[in-house]
């Protein structure tokens, strides 16, 4: 079975784009070949699939086998490979997801797509529609407690759940430690992604992600929007903000009318042929 190894700003992604239907085993698939010792390694199996609604489907199952209904570096991923392998030669291009439809902008230089800018949507704010285990209609900088020790999160939905926490340092923050306790808190029904953030100005910040399914990566698209998100509700930020993140930076802008836009590259790292239980898997 043909793949392609690609990455948005480091967080990485094994695609592939010759099933009909998401396979009846994705997770077992996902599981294997994102282990990153005995596999391709990878945070996520990334499935490029037929749609009736859009141009594309995009399915992304994480490397622990769960799927999140949305991840903003795989979409800007597979805009890339649908356009530099000559799947399609718009420019604008829209991608069903779990989330809804995302869609797509293009800048290609030499016949490749260098830099995509998607539409993710306008974020979601109500508590349990996020969910968080809270009723608020915006849920800013709320109290949370984990081992006696005290945060303040804003709740963001990007598709999937945010927790945006305000810190000193984001970048020499013990993500590792703090990350999966907040995960799991009985706060987020459904687990969430939380966002360790730090602001060198109101249009500049650094941040940090432990991702729902996947642990620390080297970034986050959804996590980057809800961070900006966060800031304008928290009177922290501007509409318009560059995120630093580990693996590269975004450029994130929440508009008036409501939608968030994330502007970033996507990069196609090699490609491989799976060989290990390939021939159970039907790529049809």
């Amino acid at each position: 079975m043909n793949f392609t190894k690609m990455n948005g700003l480091g967080n990485d992604f094994v695609v592939v784009a010759h099933f009909e239907t998401l396979p009846s085993h994705a997770r077992e698939m996902a599981t294997l070949m994102c282990n990153r010792n005995f596999g391709v390694g990878a945070d996520g199996l990334v499935f490029i699939l037929p749609s009736t609604q859009a141009d594309f489907c995009m399915r992304i199952i994480n490397a622990d086998g769960s799927e999140p209904e949305q991840c903003g570096n795989a979409i800007r991923c597979v805009a890339k490979y649908v356009y530099d392998h000559h799947m399609t030669d718009k420019m604008d291009i829209s991608i069903e997801t779990l989330a809804g439809i995302q869609h797509v902008s293009l800048t290609v230089e030499s016949g490749k797509a260098v830099n995509i800018k998607v539409n993710m949507g306008r974020p979601v704010l109500h508590g349990p529609e996020i969910p968080v285990a809270l009723a608020d209609n915006q849920i800013v900088e709320h109290p949370i407690t984990v081992q006696n020790q005290h945060f303040a999160f804003t709740g963001v939905s990007m598709g999937n759940p945010h927790a945006v926490i305000f810190v000193d340092d984001a970048v020499s923050f013990a993500v590792d430690e703090w990350g999966p306790l907040l995960e799991n808190h009985a706060m987020f029904p459904r687990k969430a992604n939380i966002e360790f953030v730090s602001i060198r100005s109101a249009n500049e910040v650094d941040m940090r992600v432990w991702e729902r399914g996947c642990g620390q990566t080297l970034a986050c698209g959804t996590g980057a929007c809800a961070t900006a998100v966060a800031g304008v509700l928290a009177g922290k930020m501007d509409r318009s903000v560059l995120v630093h993140l580990k693996g590269g930076d975004l450029h994130i802008e929440w508009s008036l009318d409501g939608p968030v836009y994330m502007t970033g590259p996507a990069e196609e790292v090699f490609a491989g042929e799976w060989k290990k239980g390939a021939a159970a898997w039907s790529t049809v």
